[in-house]
Formats: structure tokens, sequence, C-alpha cells
């Protein structure tokens, strides 16, 4: 259940889109004409005003605190009639028992019938306001579950494929170098039983993410040696960051595939830095950039992930280097995902 601060929050925001924005101003501002021009009460319109702030402050919060998931009867009638005291409390403190602190005059909106409206209008725009802005944040949960969902089902295809390749290339080994490939099974079993941590998970430990990286570098390195040159700059101790998983491995397969495994010898560096705003990745292959290549699915499911994490607040892009190498740059925030 979303705790009822989070829930006054997001309404109260929620509340200055201009689409319901617009109409709380287009049924407040006759209401405060009416009150100033049938009341002779000089604190009458800033009674109006008040009511009127009362009412989209109130109304609307107390509708989703008592309803969060809809209006529904299965606590009884117990929370609707909290909802009916609520607004015939907000409404009757502020019309009735302000005026007679302060001692004023005949107003339109303080007479009887006047305040009989004004609960009803409490009640029945609490509801509306209430509801639509409901369904509007229940939508973006679950258009958000529906992301993750898919990229659950990205993930799953990705996996299997670096599976079927490393059992290959074990398979291979097993009939050149029987060691190799029995350190490769006890690698590759420890790296995978990782990964199918990380499956459902949408955010786990920098610490872990980097020891899957080494294992797959270690993979590499198993069969041939000299591949390549590893260089890696990480703080220590490793910064204690979420990150999504799997994202710096993406990045790793992409440098090994496209550098050392496209015949590219050279040095990888894996460089990682940290601050109190953002983390940094940069891994660079040698190779030239030659532009983003079509029908890839590794970086298209790593950004989706990241928009589904983090929204627009992280940050991806592959880019050449100066001295002809491929460099892809990770930066994601160091607060809370959305």
């Amino acid at each position: 259940m979303v705790p009822p601060g989070s829930i006054v929050r997001a309404t109260w925001l929620a509340l200055l889109h201009p689409r319901r924005l617009l109409p709380i101003l287009a049924v407040c501002a006759p209401l405060v004409a009416a009150q100033a021009r049938w009341s002779r009460d000089r604190f009458a319109v800033p009674l109006a005003v008040l009511m009127c702030l009362a009412f989209v402050s109130v109304a609307p919060v107390a509708y989703r605190v008592l309803f969060p998931d809809g209006l529904d009867f299965s606590h009884g009638a117990v929370r609707v009639v909290l909802y009916v005291l609520t607004g015939f409390g907000v409404v009757l403190s502020v019309g009735a028992g302000v005026p007679k602190v302060l001692g004023m005059g005949y107003t339109f909106l303080t007479e009887r019938t006047s305040l009989a409206v004004s609960v009803a209008m409490f009640l029945v725009g609490g509801w509306g306001l209430g509801r639509d802005v409901g369904f509007e944040q229940r939508l973006a949960r679950l258009k958000a579950e529906a992301e993750r969902a898919q990229l659950l089902a990205l993930r799953a295809h990705l996996e299997p494929h670096f599976l079927f390749n490393t059992l290959n290339a074990i398979a291979e080994w097993c009939r050149v170098d029987g060691e190799v490939a029995e350190r490769a099974v006890l690698e590759l079993s420890t790296m995978l039983r990782s990964m199918l941590d990380g499956v459902t998970a949408p955010l786990w430990p920098l610490e872990k993410e980097l020891g899957l990286v080494r294992m797959l570098f270690d993979l590499h390195l198993l069969r041939d040696k000299e591949l390549f040159q590893l260089a890696v700059a990480v703080p220590s101790p490793v910064p204690a960051v979420q990150v999504p998983p799997m994202s710096v491995l993406t990045l790793a397969e992409n440098a090994v595939k496209h550098g050392p495994g496209a015949g590219h010898r050279g040095r990888i560096d894996l460089e990682v830095t940290h601050d109190a705003k953002a983390l940094t990745v940069r891994l660079e292959n040698p190779g030239g950039f030659t532009g983003k290549r079509e029908g890839g699915s590794g970086l298209p499911t790593l950004e989706r992930q990241l928009q589904v994490t983090y929204g627009a607040r992280a940050r991806l892009w592959v880019d050449g280097t100066p001295e002809g190498r491929t460099r892809a740059t990770l930066v994601l925030p160091t607060g809370e995902p959305t």
C-alpha cells in the first residue's frame, strides 16, 4: 500500500496539471465572483478563496487516502462515512466556524443552503478529481510493469544466446584442452548463478555487476590469454550504489565482440567514477567506431531498461576516440529510480 504522505504529494502535484487546474479555476472563479456580488462583509472574498483552497487541497486527497485503489465497500461503509464526515467538517469549519470567529455578517457562501451545496460539491468534486488522479497513476504503474515484463522477455531471449555460444566454445575446448574446458564450466556455472539472481531484480549492487563483468572477461581469456589486455580503474572500495542488472555486462559483451572478437587485438579499458550526483562507467575497446549497427539487440534492450528504471535521467552513448578506438559511456543517477 502506498504511504499516505506519498499519496498527498502525488495528488497535489497532479492537480496542478492544466487539464485539472483549468476546470478547477472555472468552477472557483464564479463562486468567488458571486460571493463578491451578493455579500456585504469585507472579508467575504478572502473567505470564498479560503473555501475554494480548502476544497481543492483536501477533497481529492481525502478520497485518495481513504480509497487508494478506488471506491469499494470491502470495509463496509466505514470509509464512506469518514469521507462524508470529512466533507462536513471542512465545509462547516471554514464556512461557518471562520465567519463566527471573525464576527462576519451575511455572505452568499455562508448561507445555510449554500453551505449544503458546498458540502455536496466537496464530496462529488473530491470523488471526481481523486478518481481521475488515481486512474492516471495506476495507468502509469501498469505501463511501467508492462515495460518491465517486456524487458524480462528480451533478457530471456538474450541470455540463452550467450549461454549457447559459450557452451559451443566449451565443447571445442573439450577436444583440444580438457583443463581449460573444466575451468570454463566452473566459471560459467558461477556466472549463470549470478545472472539468474538478476533476471527479475530491477537493481542490484554495482559490486555484483562488476564481478559478473570480470567473469565474462575471464571466460574469454581462458581460451586465448593474448586475446586482449584488460585495464580496470575502479574506486576501492567499490561504490555502494545500485545499478540495473546486466547493464555493464552488456557493454562488456559488446566490447569483446566488436573489438578483440572481430580481430582487433589490443587493450580493453574499464573505468568507473562516482560522485554525489552520478555513477559513470566507460568501456573502451580496440577497433574504430563505425556507427550504430543494425539488427543488434543488446544496446536497444539496455536503453529500454534504463528508460523504464530512470526515465530521462540516465544516459548511454557510444562514440569513437581520437586514437581510433570505440568508447561506450553509461551515466546513471545515484538517487532513487523513477
